[in-house]
């Protein structure tokens, strides 16, 4: 009686998600101290995930150390797999020991917006409705205690807090991040990229503020206007729109 034979492998034709690194600068040092001061303290945010290097945005003509790169990514818990480039990029892009792959981008690239150079907020509506009602469901976490200097919060889906962020605290969000209370700390909402993530507070007093990775810092002080008021975030051609919150 014949056996049928079983494959001991296959081969099949398949997609698998990774984030994009944009590089748009060839100033190795600069983008190790942000990287280092944005993502060091908190590793969980690539969470081993795959990483494909973007040199699309470099000029024509400039190049960067790919390996470099690569190794400044594994040390934040990052795994490179390859290099997305254009055409006239490709001869110097496959040299850095990772493959040349395509990219089929979700949303188009953003084309002015740069890690290192926060844009400056859009002159406040005149109103805007309250924070929807977050729904509290599998993908919501929520958090019912103040959060202290050096603490850490992460969501995979939308992150609601009823208590006080201090300062030094930082709390992420793969979707929106309601905090019902004074936001004083770090808040990074749509960290995988999610453009259309929001964040919203009854007391607008942080340290940063940034919605798929485009930011703002304390350092560019906020409008009278907002300070300590029930604001919401949103991002609008990859800016940053904050907007006054009517409570009542």
């Amino acid at each position: 009686m014949s056996q049928k034979k079983t494959a001991r492998f296959e081969l099949k034709s398949g997609t698998v998600d990774a984030l994009l690194f944009s590089v748009r600068t060839t100033d190795m040092a600069a983008m190790r101290e942000e990287l280092t001061q944005r993502f060091a303290a908190t590793p969980e945010f690539f969470s081993n995930d795959i990483v494909a290097i973007d040199v699309r945005p470099l000029e024509d003509g400039e190049t960067v150390a790919l390996d470099e790169v690569a190794d400044l990514l594994r040390s934040l818990q990052a795994h490179p797999v390859g290099v997305v480039a254009r055409p006239e990029q490709q001869a110097w892009a496959g040299q850095g020991g990772l493959p040349v792959v395509e990219s089929q981008s979700r949303r188009p690239a953003r084309k002015e917006t740069s890690a290192s150079a926060a844009p400056a907020a859009a002159a406040p509506a005149a109103s805007a409705p309250p924070p929807p009602a977050p729904l509290i469901s599998a993908g919501t976490m929520l958090i019912d205690k103040p959060l202290r200097s050096g603490q850490q919060i992460y969501a995979k889906g939308d992150l609601v807090i009823l208590d006080l962020v201090s300062y030094g605290a930082e709390v992420m969000a793969e979707g929106n991040i309601y905090v019902y209370a004074p936001l004083r700390g770090r808040a990074l909402a749509g960290v995988r990229g999610n453009t259309e993530a929001r964040i919203f507070c009854t007391c607008l007093e942080p340290e940063l503020i940034s919605i798929a990775g485009i930011y703002r810092t304390s350092e560019q002080p906020f409008p009278d206007t907002l300070l300590g008021k029930p604001v919401q975030i949103r991002l609008a051609d990859d800016k940053l729109i904050l907007e006054p919150l009517r409570m009542k």
